[in-house]
């Protein structure tokens, strides 16, 4: 099971901390990796790597200007195109169907997205029928696709946090 985000449309400085913490949902709640698409932006991705190397796992973190391209070679290799938009067919319906692909990539927007996006998908999903931020529709199709299990993983890095009723326990290996 392969699990890829495709973040389009990044702009600098507009976009800085909405994309990191797109690729923190990302990483925390079980994909194996994004790929920023849009402006260059070399601090985005030491940021989300610098994360990534403190807290663990095998997250990836990569850039590519030709998004179109990108998501012909992820079809080619059979993998299933989500597009995150409110347009889409709201998530409780179509969540069974993407449960049964084990490629994914999910593409997440910007500003406007370019039409060919919606050529290139297999389906458009909707976390709801209206205007919201994609870090939060990223976050609710992940839990929902992963059933809830990522919450569980354990990424073996050089800190982790200890679950406490109150107050907050970091441990360091």
């Amino acid at each position: 099971m392969s699990v890829w985000i495709l973040r389009l449309g990044h702009r600098l400085p507009r976009d800085e901390r909405v994309s990191t913490h797109c690729g923190l949902v990302s990483r925390a709640l079980g994909a194996d990796g994004i790929i920023f698409s849009g402006q260059r932006d070399k601090g985005l991705i030491e940021s989300v790597e610098r994360i990534v190397d403190k807290w663990g796992g095998n997250f990836k973190v990569k850039y590519e200007k030709n998004w179109g391209k990108l998501v012909k070679n992820f079809k080619n290799k059979g993998y299933f195109v989500v597009y995150l938009t409110m347009y889409g067919i709201n998530l409780p319906e179509a969540i069974g169907e993407i449960r049964g692909k084990s490629n994914l990539l999910v593409i997440i927007g910007s500003q406007k997205v370019p039409g060919d996006v919606y050529d290139f998908c297999d389906i458009q999903v909707a976390v709801g029928n209206q205007p919201h931020s994609e870090i939060a529709a990223l976050a609710v199709f992940l839990d929902r696709y992963f059933q809830g299990n990522e919450i569980n993983k354990k990424f073996g890095g050089k800190v982790r946090i200890v679950p406490k009723r109150k107050g907050k326990e970091i441990k360091t290996n």
